[in-house]
């Protein structure tokens, strides 16, 4: 067992370095095998004897690739990784995620790239994985997204150029012309385009993907900033919708202590322990959104805070009521 992950590593390090474009340091090489520099540095002086291995030198740091292309056996994909691109392409076209007609593009890419040889090998291997797995597709809304779309956001993302649409917006009658940076899609039961608009001192805001009408790639350039980050700006609400943040302190009953501890309730949540119970707390917007969430841990998680989020949660609870007059 202790050679077969040797000999795992030794591979999944040869991979790593054929298809990095600028190299890989020691100290990334010992994160992409999950193991120390030392045995980094050994797995790398094993790789020269068998392989051209190209040093660099970035930022005062060494760098090592690979150059060329790698021989088949090292980047043919396996049964396991086919099975599951194609389940995750099948899961989101039924999702009616934006994604699905690339996804199931890349599965027919992958697959025709193999021999015929292997195709054949892999098939009795390859049913029962496909037949027998799934992703949960959650309650959700029913969405088509046109991928003229998609493909026009994400060239504009590309070009480094404004985007223009019409946009229909919630209970708005007529559709309004837009043009915006595009600085993220957000991809879910609704993908989201992120705009900001240009020459102005606003934050982003979201636009849901099936309301934006004939998107055309504008002649304005305009692209995301270095310093932008789209991760830290989604951390900053519970879900979609962007109002002002809050320190949120929820408190967990001891009887679902051991599930909230495995559970991420928001990116940059702090848990503590308080006796048998425990303590999460973060900053976020998105009060409704927490609200309907807690209702999932049927009373086992209590708000300490913020007064607003108590209220929204009675309101909540009031609505859900009608539910069973």
């Amino acid at each position: 067992m202790a050679r077969n992950a040797k000999l795992d590593r030794l591979l999944t390090l040869v991979k790593a370095l054929g298809e990095s474009a600028e190299g890989l340091t020691l100290d990334e090489m010992a994160e992409v095998i999950g193991a120390n520099r030392r045995t980094a540095e050994r797995l790398r002086d094993l790789i020269l004897v068998h392989f051209d291995l190209e040093e660099g030198v970035d930022d005062r740091h060494k760098r090592f690739r690979i150059p060329g292309t790698l021989p088949s056996p090292f980047i043919q994909p396996n049964v396991a990784e086919i099975a599951a691109l194609k389940s995750l392409a099948d899961t989101a076209h039924k999702a009616g995620s934006a994604q699905a007609p690339l996804l199931e593009s890349l599965v027919g890419k992958v697959q025709a790239g193999l021999r015929r040889e292997v195709k054949s090998r892999m098939a009795p291997d390859l049913e029962p994985l496909v037949r027998l797995q799934r992703h949960h597709v959650p309650a959700g809304p029913m969405i088509e997204h046109a991928p003229e779309t998609v493909a026009q956001v994400q060239g504009a993302m590309m070009a480094g150029m404004c985007l223009e649409f019409d946009y229909l917006a919630d209970g708005a009658a007529e559709p309004k012309w837009r043009r915006v940076i595009p600085v993220g899609l957000i991809h879910g039961p609704a993908t989201y385009l992120i705009g900001k608009i240009p020459g102005r001192d606003l934050e982003p805001a979201p636009y849901r993907l099936d309301r934006i009408i004939a998107a055309r790639v504008s002649n304005q350039p305009g692209a995301a900033g270095e310093d932008w980050d789209l991760d830290q700006w989604m951390s900053a609400s519970f879900g979609i919708w962007r109002e002002e943040g809050y320190e949120i302190v929820l408190r967990v009953a001891h009887e679902s202590a051991e599930r909230a501890r495995k559970w991420r309730f928001h990116p940059q949540q702090m848990i503590e322990q308080d006796g048998e119970e425990l303590i999460v707390r973060f900053h976020s917007g998105g009060l409704r959104e927490i609200a309907e969430h807690l209702f999932t841990w049927g009373g086992e998680v209590r708000i300490e805070g913020p007064e607003e989020l108590r209220e929204m949660m009675r309101e909540r609870l009031s609505a859900a009521g009608r539910a069973v007059v």
